[in-house]
């Protein structure tokens, strides 16, 4: 089974992919983890990726086709994946496209997990992290024991700019300028399937494997 995850940031796509993961026991493939895992080995990638986001420019489509193109050829894919965070533009699902053609592969489905705006504002706005230890927490979700304090080290707690309400707000124009093509790009080849991404994560995973139909 080979599936493609989408919606916006703060839609749980991250924790759907892990759970999904475990139960069809196909690899979790995110463009983060491979940015990640190519500079920690300090492959050519790698080292492109690095030399890119140390001038401070975006990794662009060839590299991330590349990274990609790479991973999908190793040998645990052979069952399926789960591709989160990629593509995320149309030219990233033509190349996905021909790449799986001529390894003889299509995609099965590609779940759009859909949640509101305010939802989305509500949750990472509502993050807290501990600058020393790296804990997170949530105003509401998730609160410390102790309003603005980590409970592991007694640290203050703070907000990470990205977190901030107007930023999520920018993420998310830009991430329906960049998704609403590419939405339409699967649902044209009747790929897609919409799944309320608001609910526990074990809810949501059932729904997810009806829109499957497992």
């Amino acid at each position: 089974m080979i599936l493609i995850l989408l919606g916006p940031p703060g839609a749980g796509k991250g924790t759907q992919a892990k759970l999904l993961a475990q139960q069809y026991a196909i690899p979790h493939i995110s463009t983060g983890d491979m940015f990640r895992d190519h500079k920690a080995r300090g492959t050519p990638l790698g080292k492109k990726i690095q030399a890119i986001m140390d001038g401070g420019g975006l990794v662009t489509d060839d590299v991330t086709n590349e990274l990609v193109k790479d991973r999908l050829s190793q040998p645990d894919v052979a069952p399926g994946f789960i591709l989160d965070g990629y593509p995320r533009t149309v030219p990233q699902a033509q190349y996905l496209d021909l790449l799986l053609r001529s390894l003889g592969r299509k995609i099965d489905r590609v779940i759009s997990y859909e949640v509101a705006e305010e939802t989305v504002v509500d949750r990472i706005g509502g993050r807290r992290s501990c600058p020393k230890c790296g804990a997170i927490y949530h105003v509401t979700q998730n609160p410390p024991k102790r309003a603005g304090i980590c409970d592991r080290d007694v640290t203050a707690l703070v907000q990470r700019d990205d977190d901030k309400p107007e930023k999520i707000r920018k993420r998310l124009q830009e991430y329906g300028v960049k998704t609403e093509p590419l939405k339409r790009f699967y649902r044209e080849r009747g790929l897609v399937a919409e799944v309320d991404g608001v609910g526990s994560p074990d809810g949501i995973l059932a729904v997810t494997r009806k829109a499957l139909g497992q």
